[in-house]
């Protein structure tokens, strides 16, 4: 009358674990979430070098790239060339661009306990606050 089951249920799948894909825990996501917003401000930071050129984004771009080099366990980041071009409002949205990838990257690098990753970030979020203080005064 019934066809008898020959698959296994999905109950007894959920309860064992399967090798069918892989697993990660958070902490594993976390890392590689703050990897990748570290890294998208790494790019946002390459573009700001190559319109203003400072030390100050020289080094934080090394702090940057050694930080995504640890968390993806030695995988260098990809880096944007320097070209120069000069356009202000494309400064003035880097810097608003960067403020935000920063504050995405220090809410991550708070819920995983990254002290490293988290005063970068905040550092790097004063200093995009500061560079975009003058700019909006100036166009109010």
């Amino acid at each position: 009358m019934y066809e008898p089951i020959r698959t296994k249920s999905v109950h007894s799948t959920m309860a064992g674990p399967t090798s069918d894909f892989p697993h990660r825990s958070r902490e594993e996501e976390l890392d590689i979430q703050l990897a990748g917003h570290l890294a998208a401000l790494l790019a946002v930071t390459d573009e700001l070098r190559a319109l203003a050129p400072s030390a100050d984004l020289d080094t934080a771009a090394e702090r940057l790239a050694e930080q995504v080099t640890r968390l993806r366990g030695g995988g260098a980041p990809a880096r944007a060339s320097l070209t120069s071009v000069d356009s202000e409002p494309h400064l003035t949205d880097l810097h608003h661009r960067a403020h935000a990838v920063a504050g995405r990257a220090l809410l991550v690098a708070a819920s995983r306990a990254d002290t490293a990753a988290a005063i970068l970030a905040a550092e790097r979020m004063d200093a995009h606050a500061a560079a975009l203080e003058p700019r909006e005064l100036a166009t109010h």
